[in-house]
């Protein structure tokens, strides 16, 4: 029960409620409340597995080394920083821990907790260009190289061709504008051409809301990639002689 509400939370992205909802489809007799305990008792157990030292050591010690990615996360200006320490191999959190500043004598804490969760050389570490995790890792690991993070240097690089291509999707979203009217029109319509015109219009909403992961997909030139397959299949239906209504 627990392993299956921690699923329904954190794979499907389910609320409470409909989590509830499912464990009642299945007959499962239990209340609201139950469900947000029964997820922290998940949430502890994922916690102990996750921060279980000697499960580290084991994975670390089968693959014979470790190359670290060292960030942090700051949820508002003014409050701690949560510094999260992975292995870029196996892709384990190997450490985590909230620091009120960010200054590298306070990261160079991190390697003591990192040592004592891995025994095998640590061959590189990889990181933003922030200046005080510079200074850290160059204290904490003399020996190990450091890269820093290639996503940083190609999200500078792109912002040229980002600016234009958010450009461009701003300019595409002009020329598909009033879908919500046309399926206005179609409320009290049933009939086969109605059908396939709100697919069409589902098509072009779908399209409009289906955001990229600049810098490495660009959104507007997925929007027209999509657009240009609705357009040539309004051409094939008009080839045919299945003419849509205006």
């Amino acid at each position: 029960m627990i392993a299956l509400i921690g699923a329904l939370r954190y794979t499907q992205h389910r609320s409470m409620p409909e989590i509830h909802d499912e464990l009642q489809h299945r007959r499962v007799t239990i209340a609201p409340r139950t469900v947000l305990n029964l997820l922290e008792r998940y949430e502890a157990l994922v916690t102990l597995s996750l921060t279980d030292t000697a499960r580290l050591k084991r994975l670390t010690t089968a693959q014979g080394r470790v190359l670290l990615a060292l960030d942090g996360l700051q949820p508002d200006v003014g409050h701690e920083v949560l510094w999260v320490v992975r292995d870029c191999l196996s892709n384990e959190v190997l450490c985590v821990q909230s620091l009120l500043s960010a200054t590298h004598e306070d990261l160079t804490a991190l390697r003591k907790t990192v040592r004592q969760t891995v025994e095998v050389p640590i061959v590189g570490i990889i990181s933003d260009g922030q200046l005080s995790i510079h200074r850290a890792v160059a204290t904490a690991f003399p020996t190990a190289p450091h890269q820093l993070c290639h996503f940083h240097y190609l999200r500078e690089a792109a912002k040229p061709i980002y600016e234009a291509d958010r450009h461009a999707k701003k300019e595409l979203k002009k020329c598909v504008r009033g879908v919500r009217p046309i399926e206005r029109q179609l409320d009290s319509r049933t009939d086969p051409e109605a059908q396939v015109i709100r697919g069409y219009c589902s098509a072009v909403r779908s399209a409009l809301t289906d955001d990229a992961r600049p810098p490495l997909i660009a959104a507007g030139l997925k929007l027209h990639e999509r657009l240009t397959v609705i357009t040539h299949s309004l051409d094939r239906l008009g080839k045919k002689g299945l003419c849509l209504s205006r």
